[in-house]
């Protein structure tokens, strides 16, 4: 997982988050406070500020540290323009990971989103030595769903009422990718 990033498509690179990247997450996020409402969890204002995505880094890197998570965040020259990550990292028998990801909304549609998760599964396979991924969408995330889907990631079923998203219980499609 280089420091400098990898190149992914169109000059757009995927790095570790580091704490120096608050001011831009929050950027990031405000930006497309609208486009992902509809995906993720209520947020508090808090979160949309350099001091809230700093307390959110500070738990991921301490994640990163101890081997549980891989927070990355995709790079259109210094311009955080998207987030990946591979969390609950569980070793012994099971080598699994969740896969989660977004993409700007002015950078969907070019490709980014399944150059990243083609990246996030080589990346868990080679450097990770993972067996598995796990990821899960929104029944209605069309867009998600194809991405999985082209990256060879099977629906493995729906989880009624997973995720509390945009303020309710909602349900999800659950995926795998087996990697070996």
């Amino acid at each position: 997982m280089s420091g400098k990033g990898t190149v992914l498509l169109g000059g757009v690179r995927v790095r570790v988050l580091r704490s120096s990247d608050a001011g831009r997450m929050a950027a990031a996020y405000r930006r497309n406070r609208e486009h992902l409402a509809p995906w993720e969890p209520l947020r508090a204002e808090e979160f949309f500020t350099a001091d809230g995505q700093a307390a959110s880094i500070e738990s991921k890197v301490a994640l990163f540290i101890a081997g549980s998570e891989v927070p990355q965040v995709l790079l259109d020259g210094e311009r955080i323009i998207g987030v990946m990550n591979l969390s609950g990292i569980v070793r012994g028998p099971f080598l699994s990971a969740h896969l989660g990801y977004w993409v700007a909304r002015e950078f969907n549609g070019r490709g980014i989103g399944s150059a990243a998760v083609e990246f996030a599964v080589e990346s868990a396979r080679s450097e990770l030595g993972l067996h598995r991924l796990q990821a899960s969408t929104l029944p209605h995330n069309a867009a998600s769903r194809k991405i999985l889907k082209r990256a060879g990631f099977e629906e493995i079923g729906l989880a009624p009422a997973y995720l509390q998203i945009a303020g309710s219980w909602q349900d999800h499609i659950l995926y795998q990718r087996l990697l070996y």
